[in-house]
Formats: structure tokens, sequence, C-alpha cells
């Protein structure tokens, strides 16, 4: 048994960002990942955009409002001007603490819109170990903690390398394991599961914005890379050779219809000779495959796919309770990509950007919030501990084969990849993909088996697709990236957050309470 003040699960941006702010407060620390802290996951395998804007009235005003539009005017002023004001602050600390090296404009400032990944992982990984946080890598968690009155008190831990558990005792616990991208092979996302939000749920936390869960970015058909910005530079062709109408890094309609029929091709013609070069500074590794392979993408034609990202890149996650990053589970708080982003950007988002501010500011604040709660536990009684995990667990069934965790990973992937399905949604489509997922749900309530982090894995994707579904069937209209084919306009009686959760009975539900530009904290 290990036994601090708090736990942090997850190794990414978010999670070394509430470490750093957790251990500030006084209290101990440990930090669990699944991969290893500091290479892990989608931040560190490629260069991001941050959401970073000079406190300049206007400047402020013009970066609130330049996304409200797309993501259907769900998203929180007030909330907005904070991860503008943390990340401000945050990105200053990484300059002078962290002694990132950011770029220098031809005025002599640093330029602090972006960071190469790699580098700004490494250095948040040194920072968090000098801060005396204690990191187990390759140990992901396989459930929670809860004490007899429901408060979350540590979690349960497997180390990959032998197999072992590894109890944690903690006064508070900080959710910092991404979203769920479906195994999809999207770049950095293998570890993104959506092993928290299934853990969260397991404890009695909601969920909040799940219907906009269906992000799809442009790839090349051969690699994995997905750097969506750069195809704005694009020029899209059927297999005809005819130019594909419509289609842009925006507009991906278009592109997922036509991969339905066959294979779609782009040229990043549009881009000028200073902008290539600038291209290739920014995203090295995008690049790397084309080199190879003796592709000139601004040239030559190259085939492309989508592929789903799911609540990585959609804003669907845990909803929020407080300021700080709380749940409505007590000692359990949430940062980046397994809390939902709808306070910040609604129902749509993207790469980098927003993303990276997010993760940032969540963690920040989920971090001090967690010290802060842990530390004000210190005096009270010890308290027994219950594992609150189940599918994948505790099957409630000992059938005569076990459900193997890769039979139901496929399973779930045929009824979240297809674009038909997903991304072109349809409540013709998604009912019955729907009633699949239950069907799956209940076998593996009833006897999933394997090993334990896979089978975990498993169900919490199963979950996930569930909840999703369940919201998207809810939401009968076309709102940020949750669109219906059936109903392709905006319903100004439908301008709520829908709320989501259960387990084996799955609900939605309208909001109880928003009001957008006068709230803090949603009800």
């Amino acid at each position: 048994m290990i036994d601090v003040d708090v736990l942090v699960l997850g190794g990414g941006p978010a999670g070394t960002w509430a470490a750093l702010k957790a251990a500030a407060t006084g209290a101990t620390v440990l930090l669990a990942d699944k991969g290893f802290c500091g290479s892990s996951g989608a931040t560190a395998a490629a260069g991001t955009g941050i959401w970073y804007v000079e406190p300049e009235p206007e400047l402020r005003e013009r970066a609130m409002a330049a996304r409200e539009g797309l993501g259907g005017y769900l998203a929180d002023r007030d909330w907005m001007a904070r991860v503008l004001d943390e990340t401000y602050a945050r990105v200053g600390e990484l300059a002078t603490e962290g002694r990132y090296p950011f770029p220098v404009g031809a005025d002599g400032r640093q330029i602090r819109t972006g960071v190469q990944g790699p580098d700004y992982m490494k250095r948040q990984r040194l920072r968090v170990l000098r801060a005396g946080v204690r990191v187990l890598d390759h140990t992901p968690a396989v459930e929670l903690l809860v004490d007899p009155y429901g408060a979350v008190a540590g979690a349960r831990l497997h180390r990959l390398a032998d197999g072992t558990t590894v109890e944690v005792a903690a006064d508070a616990v900080v959710l910092a394991t991404g979203g769920c991208a479906f195994l999809s092979k999207t770049l950095g996302c293998n570890v993104n599961t959506g092993d928290g939000a299934l853990m969260a749920v397991e404890t009695g936390a909601e969920l909040s914005g799940m219907e906009f869960s269906n992000a799809y970015a442009i790839a090349p058909e051969f690699t994995s890379v997905t750097k969506t910005a750069y195809y704005s530079f694009a020029t899209f062709y059927l297999d005809s050779g005819e130019e594909l109408a419509g289609a842009s890094s925006r507009s991906r309609t278009p592109i997922a219809k036509a991969l339905l029929d066959g294979p779609v091709y782009c040229t990043l013609d549009r881009a000028d000779a200073q902008q290539r070069r600038a291209m290739r500074r920014g995203q090295p590794n995008f690049f790397l495959t084309f080199d190879r392979l003796g592709i000139d993408p601004f040239t030559d034609r190259f085939p492309v796919t989508l592929l789903l990202e799911g609540t990585v890149r959609g804003t669907g996650g845990v909803r929020i309770a407080g300021p700080d990053c709380s749940t409505s589970v007590p000692g359990l708080f949430v940062a980046g990509d397994v809390a939902t982003r709808e306070l910040i950007c609604g129902g749509f988002t993207g790469g980098g950007s927003h993303n990276a501010a997010w993760a940032m500011s969540s963690g920040s604040w989920a971090g001090a919030g967690a010290g802060r709660y842990a530390l004000r536990q210190a005096d009270s009684v010890a308290r027994p501990r219950l594992g609150a995990g189940g599918a994948g667990l505790r099957p409630l069934d000992r059938p005569e084969s076990a459900l193997r965790p890769a039979d139901l990973v496929a399973a779930v992937q045929a009824e979240v990849l297809p674009y038909d399905k997903n991304y072109l949604r349809h409540g013709d489509r998604l009912r019955p993909a729907l009633d699949t997922l239950n069907d799956w749900w209940r076998q593996a309530r009833s006897g999933l088996g394997g090993e334990i982090v896979k089978a975990r894995s498993a169900a919490a994707m199963t979950a996930h697709a569930r909840w999703m579904y369940t919201a998207a069937l809810a939401r009968t209209e076309s709102r940020g990236m949750a669109r219906r084919q059936e109903f392709p306009d905006l319903d100004p009686a439908q301008h709520h957050r829908l709320i989501t959760g259960g387990l084996d009975t799955v609900w939605t539900a309208p909001e109880p309470v928003f009001r957008t530009h006068r709230t803090l904290v949603p009800a």
C-alpha cells in the first residue's frame, strides 16, 4: 500500500500540470501513467498550437468570439476568460521556470503560440520529478477506490512490467487519463481508451457533451499522423481526377461521403514557398513518411483517410462541478481530455490550440484543488477503501467461455469507426448501432476476461460508445460537431448541454440550469 495526499492518473500535459500544482500546495503526490510520462500520449508525439492570447481586451474578445458559432454557442465566456488568463500565466511559467526555448520573432519577443510536444513533455517530466512527485510509469489504474460514504479514496493500479497490483490510498484523485480514440491508430492515442471516464462513472460521476464525440482527422492513408491544420492548404480529388467539391480541412463531410465509394486524394498545393518552409519546421514528423516514400505532398497527389479521434478531439467528457475542476463525487477531480471541454469550446474543437490551453489550465486548477482538498482531510480517521470497478474486473456470471478483450474491441470498432454510422449520423443507423453496443455491454458485464488492463480498456470503449450514441440520439438537431442528417438545422429550443451517465442503464437529460455568459460554474 502506498499512501499519499494526491494521486494523479495520467502523465500527459494535464497530468503533469496537475502534479506540479498539487505538490505546490505542500501535498505529497504520486503520478501514475499508463505509458511513460513525458513520451506517451497525443501531445508528446507532435507539435501543438496553444490558445495563447496577449492580455489585451480587444484581442481576448476576438479570441473568444472566433469559435462560439462553431461550438453551437454552448461555451461559457467566464470559463473562456479564466482559461486565457491561466494559459498566459502557465506558458510564461514554462518559458521561465521550464526554460522552454520558444522561437524569437523579428521584434525580439518570444513566439509563445505553440510548442514541440517531445521537448515540452520532456521538460514537464523533469519539472515534476524536481518538485518531489513520485512517478510510476507503465502502471495504469484499473479502478478507483471509494470509502463507505462514496468519496474517492485512491486507486488500484496494475504494473505492466510484472503484473503486480499496486494499491494507492489517497485523499484526492485527479483523473487526467485522456479521452477515447477507440484504438483507431491516430497518432499517440493508443493509450486513450476512455479508462478514466469509466472509472469516474463507476463512482457516480456524470458526463457532459458526449454527443460531441465524433471528431475525425484527416491523415495520409499510409501513416497515422493527423495534422489536419495542414490540409487547409489542400486540394482534394476523387479517383477519377475530378476535384472534390466542398472538401476542406473544416468541411470533411464531402471527404467522408466520397470515401464510402472509393479513394480520395489530395495535394497541399495551396501553400506558398514560405508557408512550405514553415510547415516543415513546425511539424517535421508530418513529412517523414512522405520523404521516405519519395512523395512531395506539395506537388504530388497522395491518398488520404479519416481517423476517429473521438473525445480526444471532441469536447465531451466528465462533467465539472466546481471552478477547481472538482466533480460531483467528493475527492475526484478531472483535467484535460477526460473532462468536458464544452465550457470553453461548446460542441466543437480540433487539435491543439484550445485543447492545449485546457490541459494546462484544467490541470493546474485540478491539481491545486486536489491538494487543498487532501490537506483538509489530513486529520481524518482511517477509512476502509472499496474497489468501485465492474466490467472487466468483477464479472456478474461465470460463462463457459469468457469474452476476450480483442473480440469486444473489434465489435465496438465496427459500430463507431465507420463514417456512415458515427460521422454521417442518422437515427436509422444510430439506433441499431446502440442496440448492438448494449448487447455487447451485457456480455462484458457477464463475463469479460483476459488480461486486466486490456479488459478494462475494452469495457471503457464499450461504455464510451454507448454514452455518445445515447446523447447523439437525444440531440435532435445539428449543433457543433453533433450533426444529424435528418435534423440538419440548429434548434433554439435545444440550446442546452446534455448530461449523460449510467452503466448498465444509460441515461441522458438536459442540464438543469444553463446560462451562457452569466455563470462561472454550470449547475
